[in-house]
């Protein structure tokens, strides 16, 4: 990657710079580049010179031209650059030479940053008690892209769905099963469901002691023997099917269902306590509020806590009752992932190429993951700290740092869009939380149905991709292209919008490259040739520019697990590109402008699609 080869030979220049000069590196220098707004500033900017100025004892200007000569001479950057310019107070400007350029990168880039390792990939792993509503929806996104991401750098990807049969969602959809009636139909099961949670929830509250049939039902969940066993088991296998098939039309899959039942009855829970009881943060309270409750201390901790406080409810392990916490259970979770419990569980096949674990399957390599990232919004840092700490208690330091958290912001409701679900909205707030437990928020289901409606109401034609795919995938853009910490406030009726960064307005743009070199036919052109920078049109040298920054872009998203990076370089790519189609004549050029304009139009396309299968985007030859 070009802007590689810019910084490792700034790197060793500032090296033989200081040492010429005695002189200390400073312990805040970063060496990088940046890309430069004005095109007339150069592809890549580096501000070297004004970080050594101090320690130089020189005026920038003075030591980013002792640069500029030796950058000059450097044999990486010999053939690639073809001019460094020097701007005030101190800038190093470097011009790429786009003949070499062109023949020297292949299309796609090649990037491997793997090092051969194997990464689990969790996301998803919603309760499987009701209907999933968007706010789900883009954590889906986030991690199916992620697990896209790094299986494009190299990586060994496997992804896994917990699936969460043991708590107190599905335990209140059971409760609420045999003790509500709905009169309404249904046409899924998991819509039956989202009317019957929060029925229940509201009848909690009314007759509190109904609250005593949840931890009648909790406790034979567990136990798994039970006609209320066999009923939740029933129950989340549906709705995990509905979830499976649902997320499939936004083209998201998995590699294994992990179900929670299975972490206890298979002895994984038993091990990892075996395990705890060894070191000296875990330990049962003999007195206090927490009396006879197995926790997780730090050590730090001081004074009394409430076994129903936010955080304390995390480092409770095993509840007073026997009962355990999902905490314990991810512990558990998290040391088979890593290959440390010396145990293992079987799988059957829950449908084509999806495996699920299984007391009677097979056995299968699966797990024992080197990097394990973990897709869960951010009001679960804490309890992913806890599962850190336990590692860290039990002596595995290098699982501990190989544990990643991608946390991303809630999805919640505009006001109008609130309003429209019967929420009050007279306090005036700017947004309004999901909740299923009060039956309120957007199901996948039905945003995908009005989504489908509305862009099949505006298509002049109905021909090339079909309009429920344009949907699904415009949906899923719009849930990806939010920086990860960004609380996504949903409003329907901008979600809905085809123009502007779009993933609509992304389709379109492949679509037309499609079209024109579908219309240019064989062209002799190949990627040997000379340009001219003085001849190069301001759309062209911008539009190779970006082409050129694809590599890092991509390998920055993957360093910091951020999608959306991805999407912002799609659509400013899709933007230069119409640019210069609307400006550059293509199929009416003549000669080699015309052989190079096409060339480059291939070159748009290629790295789009590498970018949009990425991103989880269909590449329709026409809309």
């Amino acid at each position: 990657m070009i802007h590689e080869q810019i910084i490792g030979a700034i790197k060793k220049t500032t090296q033989s710079i200081l040492l010429e000069a005695n002189a200390v590196r400073p312990e805040q220098l970063k060496i990088a580049v940046e890309h430069p707004v004005s095109l007339s500033h150069g592809d890549y900017s580096s501000n070297i010179a004004m970080q050594l100025a101090k320690v130089l004892k020189q005026a920038p200007l003075q030591i980013a031209n002792d640069f500029r000569q030796r950058l000059l001479k450097h044999p990486s950057l010999s053939a690639a650059i073809a001019k460094i310019e020097l701007a005030p107070p101190g800038f190093l400007n470097f011009y790429v030479n786009w003949s070499w350029w062109a023949e020297h990168t292949a299309s796609p880039a090649k990037i491997n940053l793997s090092g051969n390792q194997k990464v689990l990939v969790e996301h998803t792993s919603i309760n499987p008690n009701k209907s999933a509503h968007i706010g789900h929806l883009r954590n889906s996104c986030v991690g199916d892209t992620i697990a896209r991401m790094l299986r494009r750098t190299g990586y060994l990807v496997e992804v896994h769905n917990y699936i969460d049969d043991l708590g107190n969602q599905l335990a209140d959809t059971v409760v609420g099963i045999l003790q509500s009636k709905h009169a309404q139909p249904h046409e899924r099961f998991g819509d039956f469901c989202w009317d019957t949670y929060a029925s229940i929830n509201k009848a909690y509250k009314e007759q509190p002691e109904l609250l005593k049939e949840r931890t009648r039902v909790l406790t034979e969940l567990e136990e798994g023997h039970s006609n209320t066993a066999w009923m939740g088991l029933l129950v989340a296998e549906r709705i995990v099917r509905e979830h499976v098939e649902e997320m499939k039309q936004f083209g998201i899959t998995y590699d294994v269902l992990v179900w929670e039942s299975r972490i206890v009855r298979e002895g994984f829970w038993a091990r990892a306590f075996e395990l705890l009881q060894s070191t000296q943060i875990f330990r049962q309270e003999s007195e206090g509020k927490l009396q006879g409750c197995w926790v997780l201390k730090h050590s730090e901790d001081k004074g009394e806590a409430d076994e129903q406080s936010e955080f304390q409810t995390d480092k409770v392990l095993v509840r007073s009752n026997g009962i355990l916490t999902y905490t314990a259970k991810d512990i558990a979770y998290h040391l088979w992932k890593f290959g440390l419990l010396k145990q293992d569980f079987r799988y059957k096949k829950f449908e084509d190429r999806l495996w699920t674990t299984h007391s009677s399957g097979v056995r299968k390599k699966i797990g024992r993951a080197d990097m394990v990232i973990n897709v869960i919004d951010q009001r679960q840092e804490y309890p992913q700290a806890m599962v850190k700490q336990a590692l860290q208690a039990l002596g595995f330091q290098k699982q501990a740092d190989q544990l990643r958290h991608v946390s991303y912001g809630v999805v919640s409701l505009s006001p109008e869009t609130a309003k429209g679900l019967g929420i009050d909205t007279s306090d005036g707030k700017h947004a309004y939380a999901m909740s299923g437990r009060q039956g309120v928020g957007i199901k996948i289901a039905e945003f995908l149905e009005k989504m489908e409606q509305m862009i099949a109401a505006n298509r002049s034609k109905q021909g090339g991709l079909s309009s429920h795919a344009i949907a699904a995938a415009s949906i899923r853009y719009y849930l990806l292209r939010f920086h990860l910490q960004t609380e996504i406030v949903f409003d329907l009726e901008q979600a809905m919008e085809i123009s502007g960064n779009t993933g609509v307005y992304l389709m379109y743009s492949y679509a037309r490259s499609s079209r024109i070199l579908k219309n240019a036919g064989e062209s002799a052109f190949t990627n040997r040739f000379l340009l001219d920078m003085n001849e190069l049109q301001a759309q062209e040298h911008s539009l190779l520019r970006q082409l050129a920054y694809w590599p890092e872009t991509m390998q920055a998203a993957v360093n910091e697990m951020s999608p959306n990076q991805l999407c912002t370089y799609v659509y400013e790519l899709s933007t230069l590109f119409n640019h210069f189609y609307a400006t550059c004549t293509v199929l009416k050029a003549e000669g080699q402008t015309k052989d190079f304009r096409v060339w480059l139009t291939e070159r748009y396309m290629r790295t789009m699609k590498d970018a949009l299968e990425i991103l989880g985007i269909p590449t329709p030859n026409r809309m």
